[in-house]
């Protein structure tokens, strides 16, 4: 009768757990943002400095929501870049600018 009892339980904790191995984990299912600046003017708009032979990069802009991982979309002439935000930090004031350093991506 016991066994019946243990078996009873197990299964029922194994049904209740189902809900947990079908749904997403959340570090897993956050998105990567993309931040299209292809479109701003450097200089004016933003600030950029090539490091490292163009592979890593630092960047003063403005906008907010921009975090470590996102990627930033830039053109430069003719050509579009996607970096990689490796760090960032926020101005206090205004607090939508921002430092960040990039790493660059193929496309």
């Amino acid at each position: 009768m016991s066994f019946i009892k243990i078996g009873i339980n197990l299964s029922s904790n194994f049904i209740n757990s189902l809900p947990l191995l079908f749904s997403p984990v959340k570090r897993l299912s956050k998105k990567r943002k993309i931040h299209d600046y292809s479109h701003l003017v450097w200089g004016k708009d933003y600030v950029f400095e090539s490091l490292n032979d163009g592979t890593e990069a630092q960047m003063t802009g403005m906008g907010k929501g921009i975090k470590p991982r996102d990627y930033i979309i830039l053109q430069r002439g003719f050509e579009t870049y996607r970096y990689r935000v490796e760090q960032i930090d926020y101005y206090s004031d205004p607090s939508d600018m921002w430092m960040a350093l990039l790493k660059r991506e193929s496309i």
